[in-house]
């Protein structure tokens, strides 16, 4: 089977109302990144020094050596942003996600007493912070197992959420296989939580933010001033919250470094922003697992089939009947490169459609011949498909007149006799008059003209069956 693992979909048009706790128009969430005395250092046993997310222009690597200024810089995160952080969201009394490397949490008994004091989630942000895009498979999943242990040493529990930040294409599935974390944040492509279907189950994920993050104040372009970081993230919170009076509310997240943010020039602007966030009503302030479990209540991930997931003889067996008596077009639209994204009722019948489109004209003559005459001998013998009768029946075509009907079978006659297939319309959006008068009217079309026309009506009734089967 060809399959695209990732999902374009997502909610679509129509997001979920979160039913956020007191019913919030916006849920927002801070992370602290703790990751001072567990990155790329040779102290460390690494093979350099580190280079990423600092004020020192240009950094790189330094293979073999210590880099002086580069942990200074990351020492100045955990002796005093930290701690200039820490008086911050504590005296406004807001609760705090922490991603914490566990090394470095190993490292700084003193702030991880402090964020355990505050009642702060101390949520996994790896064994040390590295890049792990091109480490074997075994490696990291010995990393992962790791970093629990020595989490749960550490902080007296294990950790429930996870994110590792510089991870592989392996990441988010490993750790799901692990199957103890409440939620994953390794991803960004949402503004509410999912979930995920991985290794056979589903895995609850919470979107993180590369954006709405004072990492872009050592990235360029980015922040340079206090009042950049404040002025983004007021855009963004004041559009979010306007969504939320409109009645879709959302989430939104913020990600913070200690050596970072934590510098006096750069937090004005977050404490302001705060203050912007504390005096408006509606608002959420929560850690990420208490909007885990708050999402897991809420909306737990139903049981359902997946169209993508299927084999062969059973997405025939399910859709095999949506194009009248042509399961062959199942058949092959099997072969597609389905994902994720067809696991509704748009993206099977954009699937199917695509076989009836690029099949040969005879073979669409075929589905067109498959049909049945409207209120024809096959509903009278009651030998229509169970799909038809209902159709049928639904727009009153059972319950005729003796002369409604016998006027059904002179036009159904005198269009077969000039197109060479019945005369095809998705019953279901039009009344008797209207359907009627439809027959009267393309009775007059040019064959060719009318062989389209009955090809979109046929694409518009599989539409109609599939919102019936996957709503």
């Amino acid at each position: 089977m060809k399959r695209y693992p990732r999902d374009p979909r997502g909610y679509g048009a129509q997001t979920p109302d979160p039913h956020w706790p007191g019913g919030a128009r916006i849920a927002l969430q801070f992370v602290l990144n703790y990751e001072e005395g567990g990155e790329n250092c040779v102290l460390h046993g690494d093979a350099a020094s580190e280079a990423f997310l600092s004020d020192i222009p240009g950094a790189a690597p330094w293979p073999g050596q210590r880099h002086w200024n580069m942990e200074s810089v990351y020492d100045y995160g955990a002796r005093a942003g930290f701690w200039r952080l820490h008086r911050l969201f504590t005296g406004a009394g807001i609760p705090l996600t922490v991603y914490g490397v566990t090394t470095a949490l190993a490292r700084s008994p003193e702030q991880l007493a402090a964020m355990q004091a505050a009642g702060w989630e101390i949520a996994c942000h790896g064994l040390k912070w590295i890049e792990h895009k091109d480490m074997p498979e075994a490696e990291e999943r010995a990393s992962i197992a790791e970093a629990i242990r020595l989490h749960a040493e550490v902080v007296g529990e294990r950790p429930r959420g996870w994110y590792t930040g510089r991870c592989s294409v392996n990441t988010v599935r490993l750790v799901a296989e692990e199957s103890g974390f409440d939620y994953i944040s390794d991803c960004y492509d949402d503004d509410l939580p999912y979930w995920r279907r991985i290794g056979g189950r589903d895995q609850l994920m919470i979107p993180y933010t590369l954006e709405a993050n004072d990492m872009r104040f050592a990235a360029t372009p980015g922040w340079v001033t206090g009042a950049d970081f404040e002025s983004y993230l007021t855009d963004a919170f004041d559009t979010l919250y306007a969504e939320g009076v409109a009645g879709a509310a959302k989430m939104m997240t913020i990600g913070l470094h200690c050596r970072l943010i934590g510098r006096p020039g750069k937090i004005a602007g977050l404490r302001r922003f705060i203050a912007h966030v504390q005096a408006q009503e509606g608002v959420w302030l929560a850690r990420r697992i208490d909007i885990a479990r708050h999402w897991a209540a809420t909306h737990p991930c139903p049981p359902r089939e997946r169209p993508s997931e299927m084999d062969r003889a059973r997405f025939v067996a399910r859709f095999g009947g949506v194009f009248e008596h042509s399961p062959w077009i199942a058949e092959r639209a099997h072969d597609l490169e389905l994902g994720p994204a067809h696991d509704g009722a748009t993206g099977v019948h954009s699937a199917l459609c695509r076989v009836f489109r690029s099949a040969s004209r005879g073979e669409r003559l075929g589905v067109l011949r498959a049909h049945p005459d409207l209120a024809g001998k096959l509903a009278t013998a009651g030998k229509l498909t169970a799909e038809s009768t209902a159709e049928q029946a639904g727009a009153g075509l059972d319950l005729l007149s003796d002369a409604e009907r016998a006027d059904l079978h002179r036009l159904n006659a005198d269009y077969m006799a000039k197109h060479g297939f019945p005369f095809i319309i998705a019953v279901r959006d039009h009344d008797k008059a209207q359907i009627r008068a439809a027959f009267v009217r393309r009775l007059g079309h040019e064959t060719e003209t009318e062989f389209s026309e009955a090809c979109r009506q046929v694409e518009r009734i599989a539409e109609l069956r599939l919102r019936d089967m996957l709503s």
